[in-house]
């Protein structure tokens, strides 16, 4: 099956740069729906699915390949071999914007730039390091999720997007995750919020934006700092809003914060 199909990709805009845009744990692609427009008309677009979310194909999902985010940054290029022709600027929100570092590291002539919404290394606080939680705080999330994956979402969903965000967003983001598979939403939270890339920052060379909420309890100001302190040419940009999806909850200023970063590179 090609990555086209197995990742549900679909394409739009046109121009000579390519955005290629990744969401977060548990969603789809469809959370892109409000940035995506202000870029249609000067790039081309390409949306993708991450294996197991969304219409990707489920059966592709390997236990073993997706133990790690390497497996899903292999993924993202198979998908930008497929669907695009040049270097890319790569967008991912929350986990996916490690999955986008991982692959530029791996391949970096094919990134121009990328937009990190969101992002956080390693979740769990290590010594001087503030991730956001401790470790006991993340065995119990997992835990939850595995006993009653249906009351973590109705926990979680309105503080991952935020609490003064619209009701429907919140409603929203609670049925994205109640649409995933329960085994592999289990499998890919393990995967994601154990995770810990903090060593792969130092080989990033791809010129980053940090962009991240005033006050987001999954990935707080320290972790955007932390990833300004040790990813070589990145810009730290922090809007004021509440929760960790701004492209959602805050478009608007995503936007302009995005734009500033293009045109300071010379990227659009």
């Amino acid at each position: 099956m090609s990555a086209l199909i197995r990742h549900h990709v679909h394409c739009s805009g046109s121009g000579a740069v390519t955005l290629v845009f990744a969401h977060g744990f548990g969603c789809d692609q469809t959370m892109w729906r409000f940035l995506v427009p202000h870029f249609e008309h000067c790039c081309r677009i390409v949306l993708y699915d991450l294996t197991g979310c969304g219409q990707s194909d489920l059966g592709a999902y390997d236990y073993t390949r997706h133990a790690s985010l390497h497996g899903h940054a292999d993924d993202l290029l198979e998908v930008i071999d497929a669907a695009c022709d040049g270097p890319v600027i790569f967008i991912g929100h929350s986990v996916s914007a490690m999955i986008g570092m991982l692959a530029a590291i791996r391949r970096p002539q094919r990134f121009l730039a990328q937009v990190m919404l969101g992002p956080s290394p390693c979740y769990i606080n290590d010594d001087d390091y503030v991730g956001g939680f401790n470790a006991e705080d993340i065995d119990g999330m997992l835990a939850l999720m595995q006993r009653q994956l249906d009351d973590w979402t109705t926990a979680m969903a309105p503080v991952i997007m935020g609490a003064t965000a619209q009701p429907a967003l919140q409603a929203e983001l609670a049925s994205r995750f109640r649409r995933n598979d329960p085994a592999i939403m289990r499998h890919f939270a393990r995967v994601t919020f154990l995770s810990d890339h903090r060593r792969d920052l130092a080989a990033s060379r791809v010129p980053s934006l940090i962009l991240q909420c005033s006050d987001d309890m999954i990935a707080p100001q320290e972790v955007g700092q932390y990833l300004h302190a040790h990813l070589a040419g990145s810009t730290l940009a922090i809007i004021g809003n509440v929760g960790h999806c701004p492209h959602m909850s805050a478009p608007s200023a995503s936007v302009d914060a995005v734009t500033a970063f293009f045109k300071v590179h010379g990227l659009i």
